[in-house]
């Protein structure tokens, strides 16, 4: 697969229509309206298309932002709707190039710590944290440090308002967006994996739809050998910073 880094704005409307029809394929609950509003609170998305075909195989929208915290000025993105069709799974163009996508908005337009706030309505989202990162909150085996956590808690209501709940960790939207049931459930012999059952644990209303927040610091020394190698690796990824809008 090869993949493109777009601004928002930039967008093709054939784009929005391929990136909604493979949200809607997979989740119950997407509207045109719904995934419109949430698009245009991103500023970035990275679209993922076969190589032959041309055909959107999955994306994932982006927004970077700054803020302060604690009176340090710090840059965060926020992700949003991501999907990968199951036909790709065993591709690791997704890692690959997203962790190439924010090396390149790290490199242009990042001047300070940056941050990388997610929520996980399914656990192969939240098992991308420990793939790729060593340090991220909340994981099973150390307690979430009081700055981080007063740090997740800010930018959870900064970002989500009142859908956050600080007491849990959750977001819990009034329309939410759930994963269909061949995709929601975990597989036999996956529940003994200590990250996934933390995962239950943390977001026991997930299948409602539920999403748990997360953070963890966008920096090549916190990241894993499997994520350093994606870092240094040679994905596909052109940034499109122009287009021709039709």
């Amino acid at each position: 697969m090869k993949s493109s880094l777009v601004p928002v704005q930039n967008l093709h409307p054939s784009d929005r229509i391929a990136m909604y029809a493979l949200l809607d394929n997979h989740f119950k609950g997407v509207t045109w309206d719904g995934f419109q509003a949430d698009l245009e609170r991103k500023n970035w998305v990275l679209l993922l298309r076969d190589d032959i075909t041309h055909t959107l195989k999955g994306f994932s929208t982006l927004m970077l932002s700054q803020t302060t915290f604690a009176g340090e000025q710090i840059s965060v993105i926020y992700s949003g709707d991501t999907i990968v069709d199951p036909s790709a799974w065993s591709s690791t163009t997704l890692p690959r190039s997203w962790i190439n996508a924010v090396n390149f908005l790290r490199q242009h337009y990042v001047e300070n710590k940056l941050y990388w706030l997610l929520i996980c309505s399914g656990f192969r989202t939240y098992r991308f944290l420990p793939t790729f990162w060593q340090e991220f909150y909340p994981r099973h085996n150390i307690i979430t440090p009081t700055h981080i956590t007063n740090l997740i808690a800010s930018l959870g209501q900064q970002y989500y308002g009142d859908s956050y709940q600080q007491a849990s960790g959750i977001v819990r939207f009034q329309n939410p967006q759930i994963l269909r049931e061949n995709l929601i459930e975990i597989p036999t012999g996956r529940q003994t994996n200590p990250h996934i059952q933390f995962f239950e644990q943390k977001n026991p209303g997930y299948r409602q739809g539920d999403e748990l927040v997360c953070l963890t610091e966008i920096s090549y020394d916190n990241l894993t050998r499997a994520g350093q190698r994606m870092w240094h690796s040679e994905a596909l990824l052109e940034f499109i910073q122009d287009s021709v809008l039709i």
